[in-house]
C-alpha cells in the first residue's frame, strides 16, 4: 500500500473512532437507544445525517441491546433535487428505507413572500410529515444529525433572537406524546464530521435547492464562533461543557429555583407588599 493511502487510512480509523465512541458516549449518557426500539433514522443527503447512519449501523453490530434502523428521507420537490441519489446508496448498504415524496416546495413558496426567510416553515412542515410517518410504522425514535455545533449555535440563537437559555437537547419527546426525538451525534465536532464525511466519499445532496439563504441569523452564529476557537481554542468546548453543568440557583429564572424562600421566613407575604415594593403602582404596570 502506497505511503499517502497508509496515511489517509490511519487517519480514518482514528477518526472513525474517536466519533463512534462520542455516539455511543452520547446514546450511553442520555439512554438514547434501548433494547427494542424501531429508530427511523432521518436523512437529508448532508455529510451529518450520512454520519448519523454510518455510526448507528457499526454500533448496532455490537450493542448490547436489539434495535431496529429504518431509513427516512422526505423529498420536497425542490427543483433540481437528485431523487435518485440516496435510493441508490441506501440500496446498497442493505437497509430498510423509505422516500416520502410530497412537495411542501410549493406550499412555502406560496405562502413566504419572496426574499423573506424559508426555513422555519419548511422545517415545521417536515417535521409534522416525518412525526406523522414514524407514529403509523411503528418507529418510536427518531434521530436526527444534529451535531454538538448545532446545539451551540441554537443556544446562541435562542438568547440572542428569543430572549431563552435554551438549545436543541439530545433526548426530547415531542408535545403530545406520540415520538421521541434523539440526536446521537450531540458529541460530534462539525469539523469531525466533515473530515470523516470527506473521507468516506458520500454522495452529498446541497442544501441551496430551494435558494441560498446567506444572511441566516444561524450562519452569523456558527462565523462567531468558528471565529472564536480559532482566536479562542477550547472555547467552544467550554461552551457546551457549560450546558451540561447548569446551575439554577446562580441564574433568575424563579421557576426553577425558589429564590423567594431562600433564607426567608415561613410567615406569608403581608397584604400589600407587591404594592410597596412597587412603589405604590400595581405589578406590571408603568
Amino acid at each position: 500500500m502506497p505511503q499517502d493511502d497508509r496515511t489517509r487510512q490511519v487517519r480514518a480509523n482514528k477518526l472513525g473512532k474517536r466519533l463512534r465512541r462520542a455516539v455511543g458516549q452520547a446514546i450511553a449518557d442520555y439512554n438514547l437507544i434501548e433494547d427494542g426500539d424501531r429508530v427511523m433514522v432521518c436523512l437529508s443527503g448532508g455529510k451529518d445525517s450520512y454520519a448519523m447512519l454510518d455510526f448507528l449501523m457499526q454500533l448496532r453490530q455490537k450493542a448490547p441491546v436489539r434495535f431496529e434502523l429504518v431509513a427516512v428521507n422526505l423529498d420536497q420537490k425542490q427543483p433540481g433535487f437528485p431523487a435518485h441519489v440516496l435510493p441508490e446508496y441506501l440500496s446498497g448498504l442493505g437497509i430498510e428505507y423509505h422516500i416520502i415524496e410530497q412537495d411542501t416546495y410549493s406550499v412555502v413558496q406560496e405562502i413566504i413572500p419572496e426574499g423573506k426567510t424559508t426555513c422555519g416553515l419548511c422545517s415545521r412542515l417536515r417535521r409534522g410529515i416525518l412525526y406523522n410517518f414514524a407514529h403509523a410504522h411503528g418507529l418510536n425514535k427518531i434521530a436526527l444529525g444534529h451535531h454538538r455545533d448545532d446545539l451551540i449555535e441554537t443556544l446562541f440563537l435562542n438568547l440572542f433572537h428569543g430572549g431563552q437559555l435554551k438549545a436543541m437537547p439530545p433526548k426530547l419527546v415531542s408535545d403530545d406524546g406520540r415520538n421521541t426525538v434523539i440526536r446521537p451525534l450531540a458529541y460530534c465536532r462539525e469539523q469531525d464530521l466533515e473530515a470523516w464525511a470527506e473521507l468516506q466519499g458520500y454522495p452529498i445532496i446541497p442544501c441551496n435547492l430551494c435558494g441560498s439563504q446567506d444572511n441566516l441569523q444561524r450562519q452569523a452564529i456558527k462565523g462567531l464562533l468558528r471565529e472564536w476557537e480559532k482566536r479562542y481554542p477550547g472555547r467552544v468546548e467550554n461552551i457546551f461543557r457549560a450546558m451540561q453543568h447548569v446551575v439554577p440557583s446562580h441564574l433568575c429564572d424563579r421557576t426553577l429555583f425558589d429564590f423567594a424562600g431562600l433564607g426567608g421566613t415561613a410567615e406569608p407575604a403581608s397584604p400589600g407588599r407587591e404594592e410597596w415594593l412597587l412603589g405604590g403602582r400595581q405589578a406590571g404596570t408603568s
